[in-house]
């Protein structure tokens, strides 16, 4: 299995204005590709690949970056051009290719060869072609049977430089159950962040005075001279707001996610399409907050790490049908309860959702379960905690079976 760990690293005054010189002839590089690219669109990235031995002749600069990063650079145009052709085929309307400007390209890449991870004299380092030794913030140990791929360095717009390590194990997927005992459904929402079959409502987290900081920060830019130092001093401000927010919000989802991907053997959520979600005119600030596709996408690849299931279902429908007996009420967004004028069944309107998503996920995975719904035998009442909770313990129920743990 495949996995990315992320690491801090902090290089001295020498190493930084090395790896930012490295990253902006890398830059380079990329915009002279993509000039070429515009005169000759039927070359290839193997083509253009090969032409980099000849470019250092002239470009003597070239030869103090290692091969396979330069190499990366030219593969990274032509999975963006493969990028937006598909956007394209979608249906969706793309534009074209542009060139990197100096804060726009902020990452390197090597791959294969050119880096390694080593201890000496009691701390860790990170060791690459052409720039050198980098100490690393080894907050987390790598698994002993693991193979680091791959590394990528990244400097953020806070100014912070981070190493992204692709690791390999030789761990086998973890079997997944033929008949899942514990199962659930999830309805994720922003009133409530996640509502799911057992009763448990989530909050989602009250970021309120981050934001109100962020846009503090943001209005105190709009005030400086475009291009000043004092300007460029305040970008680093917003960053650092802008980190902290995503942050603490990923935080949260990380944790969440940890709780139903190891307490459960089957997780049932809707496929959401977010891209589609966003652009719709109403309360897209909301929903760009939530974050339903980053919660989605760490249910998924944490399921294949843990051995669950994970099942995405249709979402259409799953709010009007009554998870009872099946008939569709219209409701609209401010009615909070559901009430079913067939068979007078009622409970909260994202109960009955998530009971129509698990239903519909245990249809999918063609798992044997009773005709009734586990609305109709027993209802759950509603327990609704606070995303303070899943923070600092971990799971938003309190069980001593289940112990904080770290996010990721």
């Amino acid at each position: 299995m495949r996995y990315n760990y992320r690491y801090r690293i902090t290089p001295s005054d020498d190493l930084h204005e090395r790896l930012a010189w490295t990253v902006d002839t890398c830059r380079q590089v990329y915009n002279h590709f993509l000039h070429r690219l515009n005169r000759n669109s039927g070359t290839t990235a193997y083509k253009e690949q090969s032409l980099l031995p000849d470019l250092k002749k002239w470009w003597s600069d070239l030869k103090q970056i290692h091969s396979k990063v330069l190499q990366k650079v030219v593969q990274r145009l032509y999975d963006n051009l493969s990028t937006l052709k598909s956007l394209k085929e979608n249906g969706r309307t793309v534009g074209t290719l542009n060139w990197k400007g100096p804060r726009e390209y902020r990452s390197i890449k090597y791959s294969q060869t050119g880096f390694e991870l080593k201890k000496t004299s009691g701390r860790t380092v990170l060791s690459l072609s052409k720039i050198g030794d980098i100490p690393i913030v080894y907050h987390r140990e790598i698994p002993d049977d693991a193979t680091i791929k791959e590394v990528v360095v990244k400097r953020e717009p806070t100014g912070k430089w981070f190493a992204i390590l692709g690791i390999e194990t030789t761990d086998a997927t973890p079997t997944k159950p033929e008949n899942p005992e514990k199962c659930v459904g999830i309805d994720v929402g922003i009133l409530k962040y996640a509502h799911d079959t057992d009763g448990t409502a989530v909050e989602g987290p009250n970021l309120s005075a981050e934001r109100e900081r962020l846009e503090r920060e943001q209005r105190t830019l709009s005030r400086k001279d475009h291009g000043s130092a004092n300007y460029r001093t305040q970008q680093r401000t917003v960053a650092r707001r802008h980190a902290e927010l995503k942050r603490k919000r990923r935080d949260f989802l990380h944790k969440l996610s940890n709780y139903y991907t190891r307490e459960y053997d089957l997780v049932a959520v809707e496929d959401l399409d977010t891209k589609e979600l966003m652009e719709l005119p109403d309360n897209s600030r909301n929903r760009a907050g939530a974050a339903w596709g980053t919660f989605l996408r760490m249910l998924e690849y944490k399921c294949e790490r843990e051995g669950t299931h994970f099942v995405a279902v249709n979402p259409r429908g799953t709010t009007k049908e009554c998870s009872q007996c099946g008939v569709k009420t219209d409701k609209p967004l401010w009615v909070r309860k559901h009430s079913c004028p067939a068979c007078g069944f009622a409970c909260d309107r994202d109960a009955n959702a998530a009971y129509n998503i698990l239903s519909r996920g245990l249809a999918k995975v063609g798992v044997v379960h009773s005709e009734s719904t586990p609305a109709e035998t027993a209802l759950p009442p509603d327990t609704v905690v606070s995303a303070k909770r899943v923070i600092e313990t971990g799971s938003p129920v309190l069980s001593e079976a289940v112990k904080p743990s770290r996010a990721g």
